[in-house]
């Protein structure tokens, strides 16, 4: 029986592969997953396509601490938003892969989304393990479900605070 390979290749041809899985996928985003659910760190990559929508959510941990979330963009853009508990944007971020601001690290408990601002858009993510789908998030219940229509509406008004008449609007730090 062959070893398996030390290495795992982050490349091009992986970013393509995946793009290609998000932008069949009903979601417009998909997951590559580096680490195994039981895991206690996980890292993979978040390949997002423009109307992808993220409902927003904050991760709580037992360990104080163990909620943060690591975002680094590898190509394209993706725009972070924070949330009050009312559910008002109260800062956004552009992270893209070719400028100033590449990625953040978000402590935990801050309600969040995310928005593709360019085909093809890829983050390598690395939080708390392990995985427990029905623990994962708190959502912020105002916002509507994913698969709606109104889920839809709700990502290209996010969308569009990233575009150059819409950045005036909500505050930015």
């Amino acid at each position: 029986m062959a070893a398996a390979d030390p290495i795992t290749r982050i490349s091009e041809e992986l970013f393509e592969a995946v793009a290609e899985q998000a932008s069949q996928s009903p979601r417009l985003r998909k997951n590559h997953n580096f680490h195994a659910e039981s895991d206690l760190v996980q890292r993979f990559l978040n390949v997002l396509q423009p109307g992808t929508y993220v409902r927003p959510h904050r991760h709580c941990r037992q360990q104080p601490g163990s909620g943060f979330e690591c975002f680094l963009v590898l190509q394209g853009a993706i725009g972070v938003l924070l949330f009050d508990e009312q559910g008002e944007v109260v800062r956004h971020e552009r992270l893209e892969a070719t400028g100033d601001l590449r990625g953040i690290q978000l402590q935990e408990g801050h309600y969040h989304s995310l928005v593709a601002l360019a085909p093809d858009s890829v983050m390598f993510e690395l939080k708390q393990g392990p995985y427990e789908p029905l623990k994962d998030k708190d959502f912020l219940m105002q916002f509507p479900v994913e698969g709606t229509p109104e889920s839809m509406a709700q990502e290209r008004q996010w969308r569009a605070i990233f575009s150059p008449a819409g950045a005036a609007q909500p505050p930015h730090h």
